[in-house]
């Protein structure tokens, strides 16, 4: 919907984005005209998604960076900035998650959740901001989220208490922000099909099922209409948008509140056995 060129000019650093949504908004960024940078732990799923770009890849570039390292992200944001002369849009769109009944949940666990949604959107949003304060001109940056930030999930809640701070701080710095001409936004998706996220949280044909029945559009996201809101809400054209949380799941949430929460009404011993038997 979008037209060619709505982001010329543009320089994007997508975090998560060798893969699923992240590489999907990528590609959508590159055709209006931007330049990416992709960041991601697995170097070599970086270079694979490069080469999924083909004549776009002229204008990407990857960058290895665990995004829960401090340093490591300053270094990112100093090399795409060196690189490309500018940072103009973030995507906070790396993630972690898993099923799991919070009881049995380690510490491990719920800290290496918190510390890639939460911490992580907290350091990449930091390092860009204060690039785009010196440099002058402002900014956006956009986090991804999930609906249940602000309505709670059983069975996820490392992922539910990380996505529930990132909406906070959306809302925080898009009014301590403003005055430099950054405009803070974040997306909350419903279920959308990605290799790895669905293997994890819908693994079985049961799950995607009663996923699906819950959602009042009957049917799951498509990656171009996510790429597309993000493109939208990055772009010019939503200049006056700030501190917004858009949600794209077809009512899922409204119809059935936390995404997993159907599972708490399952005998809790075969839930319990079945998560073991994803591990």
């Amino acid at each position: 919907m979008l037209r060619d060129g709505t982001l010329d000019g543009k320089v994007a650093l997508i975090t998560g984005g060798g893969s699923g949504l992240g590489l999907s908004m990528a590609k959508r960024f590159l055709e209006l005209g931007a330049r990416v940078a992709l960041a991601g732990r697995n170097e070599e799923r970086l270079a694979g998604a490069l080469e999924t770009l083909g004549d776009l890849r002229s204008r990407a570039y990857a960058h290895p960076c665990d995004v829960r390292d401090p340093a490591a992200v300053e270094a990112l944001v100093r090399d795409v900035a060196d690189r490309f002369d500018r940072i103009d849009i973030a995507v906070n769109n790396a993630a972690g998650n898993f099923l799991a009944a919070t009881e049995d949940l380690s510490p491990n666990a719920f800290d290496a959740v918190v510390r890639i949604v939460l911490h992580g959107s907290f350091h990449v949003s930091t390092a860009v901001a204060r690039h785009m304060i010196a440099r002058g001109g402002g900014g956006t940056i956009l986090n991804i989220l999930a609906t249940y930030a602000w309505t709670g999930s059983a069975f996820v809640i490392p992922s539910a208490v990380a996505k529930a701070g990132v909406l906070a701080m959306t809302r925080s710095l898009a009014v301590e922000w403003a005055a430099y001409g950054i405009r803070t936004n974040a997306i909350a998706p419903g279920p959308f099909p990605t290799e790895g996220a669905w293997s994890r949280l819908l693994p079985t044909p049961d799950l995607e099922r009663e996923t699906l029945e819950n959602i009042p559009l009957k049917r799951f996201g498509r990656h171009e209409e996510l790429a597309e809101l993000a493109a939208f809400l990055v772009s010019d054209a939503a200049a006056y948008i700030n501190g917004e949380c858009v949600t794209i799941d077809g009512g899922a949430w409204m119809a059935s509140g936390g995404m997993f929460n159907g599972l708490a009404s399952r005998p809790r011993d075969a839930v319990k056995e079945f998560l073991r038997s994803r591990r």
